[in-house]
């Protein structure tokens, strides 16, 4: 996966984002899915290799997985997982162009270990 925005300079946004968002389907880390705490360390890891700040993280269970919300200095990762259908989403948002939300999307990615990823890369930022 990669994403480039227009071949302009970043100086000339006023406003850089990067929005990298998927869903994971056949997930083989059972533990991680059931397990927040397992979870949110591998997100402290992959946001500080994609050189993002996290400020927060929450986790609230649901059903049989959880919701994990990261608030970064640079905006956020949100995870959610249903482990009776090995299933996640996860979204990586960064308005830092010092950031790299495509790493730290493939750190959690590789962890969870899907079988098959869903995944787009939204360009969020204003001229």
């Amino acid at each position: 996966m990669s994403f480039r925005l227009e071949q302009r300079s970043l100086e000339s946004y006023k406003v850089y984002g990067k929005h990298v968002y998927g869903n994971l389907i056949g997930c083989r880390n059972h533990e991680a899915l059931r397990n927040p705490e397992l979870l949110e360390d591998i997100v402290r890891k992959a946001a500080e290799e994609g050189n993002m700040t996290i400020l927060d993280i929450k986790t609230w269970k649901i059903g049989e997985g959880f919701s994990l919300v990261a608030i970064i200095l640079e905006s956020h990762i949100t995870i959610h997982t249903w482990p009776e259908y090995d299933f996640a989403t996860l979204d990586v948002y960064s308005c830092g162009s010092h950031t790299d939300p495509e790493k730290t999307f493939k750190i959690i990615v590789d962890y969870l270990k899907p079988i098959r990823i869903e995944s787009k890369v939204a360009d969020r930022s204003l001229e």
